[in-house]
């Protein structure tokens, strides 16, 4: 852990990132930060300017809000900075420390460890739509935070970076998972039956990394809100009528809309084509995010034909 130290650097990076913010009318300035700080000399350098500073670990975040700074703690240290970003933001709209149409100014470490060197305007109506802190505050009470946050990270994950180099696409229910369960019905042989409630848990890595096979299957994975699966390739009977969704939107996106109409859970899907993440609720997209691709590179042999030998 390295304090976050006030270098020439970092202040000229910070005095540019005020300047851009106000160039671009932007309603906040958003810091996410990998280690500890002196918040009230921090704070001094930015007067009365809207600081929103995101963090792993609550020990980066002490005496930050008594330096009348807001804080939004998260909890993915081995996430890609992209998705850190996308939690924070989404937690600032939670806590109405932001608006779903803000834009907000992020500073943050984008290419070397501990050493804030990035800046980026984020234009968050873009990506949140019509998401309020009061649509949010609903959601957490029907589906805790922490089983939504759960199967978000997984469904990016599966968007982003797909399976054994394949983009695939899935849907999950969270949530309501009697009424859900009473909704679908099974596609044929489901691979988590068997299995206890321990096994089938989503707070265990392996479960999680089990269920990205299980993604690849046709049929809905149906999770409770204690992050246990219930079932998976479920096929989802409830009706599609009276709902309305972008065009281009297929058959996995309309099942999503569908059972959240009738029932209280949230649906999370993934799209094979290009990898977004969408959550609905009420037969509504809440929620859209586009997983940054980042594919591996895979090496093939040098295929070549073996020179004629000198007999030959």
């Amino acid at each position: 852990m390295i304090p976050l130290r006030l270098t020439d650097q970092f202040k000229a990076l910070l005095g540019r990132a005020v300047e851009i913010g106000r160039e671009v009318k932007a309603d906040s300035l958003l810091l996410l930060v990998e280690g500890p700080a002196d918040w009230p000399k921090f704070k001094s350098l930015l007067g009365d300017q809207n600081i929103i500073v995101a963090a792993d670990t609550a020990a980066y975040l002490e005496g930050a809000a008594e330096a009348d700074l807001a804080t939004v703690l998260l909890d993915m240290p081995e996430s890609p900075v992209v998705e850190q970003l996308t939690q924070a933001l989404l937690e600032a709209v939670a806590d109405d420390l932001l608006s779903p149409g803000s834009r907000v100014v992020a500073i943050y470490s984008g290419f070397q460890v501990e050493v804030i060197d990035s800046i980026s305007v984020i234009n968050l109506g873009e990506h949140l739509d019509r998401l309020t802190g009061q649509d949010l505050r609903q959601l957490e009470t029907r589906v805790p935070l922490d089983t939504l946050k759960i199967v978000v990270d997984l469904a990016v994950e599966i968007g982003r970076d797909g399976r054994e180099g394949h983009s695939i696409g899935t849907l999950f229910v969270v949530g309501d998972s009697r009424n859900v369960l009473a909704q679908c019905r099974p596609a044929g042989f489901d691979p988590v039956r068997g299995y206890n409630r321990k096994e089938r848990n989503l707070d265990d890595p392996r479960v999680r990394e089990g269920i990205k096979e299980i993604a690849q299957l046709d049929g809905a994975i149906i999770v409770a809100a204690d992050n246990t699966v219930e079932g998976a390739c479920r096929l989802i009977d409830a009706p599609a009528t009276n709902l309305t969704l972008s065009k281009g939107l297929g058959a996995r996106h309309w099942a999503a809309a569908a059972i959240t109409r009738v029932t209280k859970a949230v649906a999370v899907t993934v799209s094979q084509s290009s990898g977004t993440v969408r959550l609905f609720q009420n037969g509504e997209v809440m929620l859209r995010i586009e997983p940054t691709r980042r594919r591996p590179m895979v090496w093939r042999e040098f295929e070549y034909d073996p020179p004629a030998s000198a007999d030959g």
